[in-house]
């Protein structure tokens, strides 16, 4: 098939480049706008308390809502608020209402704290749920130019902060690091790709293919979002130009690497891209096979954030797959050999002492190098055991944003939990009022919970049947105390409701709480589809029952290795109170799905040793020697990319950064370099059972095997220590 594929390629690479060019202006010019969100709720089920909570509010006490926006009032000499403070702070609220602001339904009064520090006046914004519309970006802009305004020339120090200013603030945040992130990705594998091959035109090659790809694929998403409703992420577009060109470079070195081995072994130019196609094709698509796959198993997860993640970031790398099976080898076929301009290097093998040393070594010793390599990761894993999860997307703004700044100002006059109080909903289930003694007894019940500051006075709605009981925590909602409390005393408090009554807890950190189930759910169910998947997938590739078992440990470990990294730097290191809460399933998707792309890459460059005749410690020592270079240059430009994550600035982006960047520089550099090798070398040729490790029906073909005039490296790696 792949023979086949590359043949009509490079046969008509005109019509292909054409197709690619229609199809990319036409997806571009007619997919709707990719719409993202930021609100955590959005991704939970209906079927969760903290969303059905939120319902309620909607319906019944919409008037009461929780204000989008605060406006902060305090002094700049950190004093309390004296008469003259207090008579503009009392005015801004006819003020901001004399500007009619669209967008907003209602301005409550100022409210000044007990210990005359802070005043805080609240703007209502129905329906802000993550990205805001264009409306609600101007209000947001519109009251902090008022606010502000009020503040000059006085002694007072004014922002917002708030649901919306957050939500605005992050949206600013995630475009400059989109722009970071892209300006990073493409200058790192510009510079990579100059050291590895020294020609401007394989530099270039990636950044202006799947640059136009990124195109087709964020329309392709695009329309998919419309379609099926999907809540998209905000961060998704800084992980799809990571993914992007990060997947699409390696596939391209995978092609580049055996195609400038095929000229070097003397075929013609169209020859050598052919033979390139159906030696590396099956290795692509099976590393992207096991990518999408892993991707759409997210589709199994109960939260709508990884239904919706999957399925944009299959479609992206499936997008990558058929251009690095098609585009790529139509204009390297074009471009021939001058695609390594000015470089002449192509022409001649290089010694890779480097890598022929390490594979000598690990042909003679590979009980040593598996022990080393496994060991590393074991002792790494350990510490996945400290792992802890924060909740809040919100984590990835930037501290230094109006919101973030005023959010801590807001705290020297209230509550942790002022700025997001938790709601206790009563509903009586006969359809009959609550008694007036009852709603003040359970009030009573749930003041006296330990990590409560304050319950109001319940607001009734639908004739005295619904109750509302607002609660301010003392701890910030997104805390893991403030999560304890709710899913802990606070919770048996309000199922200690009245008879004929049942209780709603909604807020923010109650869909946190909801959050942290729905992700134990996903841990046992998500995880093992995806490497069950994977598991066949490298069946299928590597004709046996046996290596793909030890190749998912290697990963495995591999990925307990990376989270306990994460864990040393950012728990430990840097004393954060926790690592966000959907790394572990983005970086076992990454770890495991990107990383065993070079597993694939070597473990099929072994098989094709072996079947070439050679015994198991001379192939591994051969596929070391040859697949050594691509994977080392591979795993760097990928690992780089999403390094390039950390410089979006933000807890989450650089977390995911961090650690997706370590696991891929794992899988890369010590999985598939030393610890797969070592291991199908000590298990030798029952690695391949029931299929063949050497002759019969997979030996390779003449020719098309390792080059030949290496008996020095081969001798030294069948030699025993």
């Amino acid at each position: 098939m792949f023979a086949k594929l590359g043949r009509g390629v490079v046969a008509h690479p005109w019509r292909v480049i054409a197709l690619w060019v229609v199809a990319v202006i036409a997806v571009a010019s007619l997919a709707p706008k990719l719409t993202t969100t930021s609100s955590e709720v959005a991704f939970l089920p209906s079927h969760y308390q903290s969303v059905q909570a939120q319902d309620l509010q909607k319906t019944a006490f919409s008037r009461s809502a929780t204000p989008q926006a605060l406006a902060v009032f305090a002094r700049r000499d950190g004093a309390r608020l004296d008469a003259a403070d207090l008579a503009i702070v009392a005015h801004v609220d006819h003020v901001l209402a004399a500007h009619h602001i669209p967008a907003t339904s209602g301005i409550d009064p100022a409210v000044v704290s007990v210990n005359h520090l802070v005043a805080i006046v609240g703007v209502k914004m129905p329906d802000v749920q993550g990205q805001l519309t264009t409306a609600q970006t101007r209000a947001v802009l519109t009251i902090r130019r008022v606010v502000a305004s009020l503040a000059v020339g006085t002694d007072l120090r004014a922002g917002v902060t708030g649901a919306a200013a957050q939500s605005y603030d992050q949206q600013q945040v995630g475009a400059t690091a989109s722009k970071v992130v892209a300006i990073a990705t493409i200058g790192l594998i510009l510079a990579l790709l100059l050291l590895i091959f020294r020609s401007p035109i394989i530099a270039l090659l990636p950044v202006l293919t799947i640059g136009v790809v990124s195109r087709l694929a964020d329309g392709l998403i695009a329309w998919m979002s419309s379609a099926f409703g999907l809540h998209i992420d905000s961060t998704v577009s800084t992980m799809l130009i990571v993914v992007l060109f990060g997947v699409g470079t390696d596939y391209i070195l995978f092609l580049l690497f055996r195609y400038r081995e095929r000229l070097r072994a003397g075929a013609g130019t169209k020859d050598a891209m052919v033979e390139a196609i159906t030696r590396v094709g099956p290795a692509i698509a099976t590393a992207a096979g096991a990518v999408i796959i892993a991707f759409l198993a997210l589709t199994l997860s109960s939260l709508t954030l990884f239904r919706s993640l999957g399925p944009a970031l299959a479609l992206a790398v499936a997008t990558t797959l058929l251009a690095g099976l098609t585009l790529i080898p139509a204009i390297v076929s074009l471009l021939g050999t001058r695609v390594f301009w000015p470089s002449k290097s192509w022409r001649a093998e290089p010694q890779a002492a480097r890598f022929g040393a390490l594979g000598g070594m690990l042909g003679r010793r590979p009980g040593r190098v598996a022990a080393v390599s496994g060991g590393i990761l074991v002792l790494l894993s350990v510490a996945a055991l400290s792992f802890h999860p924060s909740f809040t997307l919100n984590s990835g703004s930037d501290t230094t944003t109006q919101s973030a700044v005023y959010s801590k100002v807001l705290l020297r006059g209230y509550p942790a939990g002022a700025a997001e109080p938790t709601d206790v909903y009563l509903v009586s289930t006969d359809g009959t009022p609550i008694a007036a003694s009852r709603l003040a007894a359970y009030g009573r019940r749930l003041a006296a919970v330990r990590g409560v500051a304050s319950v109001a006075a319940p607001k009734l709605a639908r004739h005295g049947t619904l109750a509302d009981f607002r609660i301010v925590l003392t701890h910030r909602p997104q805390s893991n105390a403030a999560m304890d409390t709710v899913r802990g005393p606070l919770q048996r408090a309000a199922d200690r409701s009245p008879a004929a009554t049942r209780p709603l807890i909604g807020g923010v950190t109650s869909v946190y709480v909801d959050l942290q189930a729905a992700m134990d759910h996903d841990y046992a169910i998500v995880f093992p589809v995806a490497a069950l998947l994977i598991l066949v997938i490298l069946g299928l590739l590597l004709k046996s029952a046996v290596a793909p078992w030890y190749l998912m440990v290697a990963v495995g470990l591999g990925f307990s290795g990376t989270l306990g990294a994460s864990v040393l730097v950012f728990q430990d290191a840097q004393h954060q109170s926790g690592l966000t809460f959907i790394l572990p399933i983005v970086m076992y998707l990454f770890v495991v799905a990107l990383g065993t792309d070079y597993n694939i890459l070597m473990v099929s460059r072994l098989r094709e040793e072996a079947g070439s005749g050679l015994d198991p410690r001379a192939a591994a020592a051969m596929a070391v020697r040859h697949a050594g270079p691509t994977v080392a240059s591979a795993g760097l430009i990928l690992a780089g990319t999403f390094a390039s994550l950390m410089l979006a600035g933000g807890t989450t982006l650089s977390q995911m950064g961090f650690a997706i960047a370590f696991g891929i520089a794992v899988a890369a550099f010590v999985m598939a370099m030393f610890l797969t090798p070592s291991l199908t070398a000590l298990i030798g040729h029952r690695a391949w059972w029931p299929g063949h490790g050497r002759g019969g029906p997979d030996a390779e073909a003449p020719g098309n095997g390792a080059p030949r005039g290496e008996p020095r490296l081969v001798a030294l790696a069948r030699q025993r220590p």
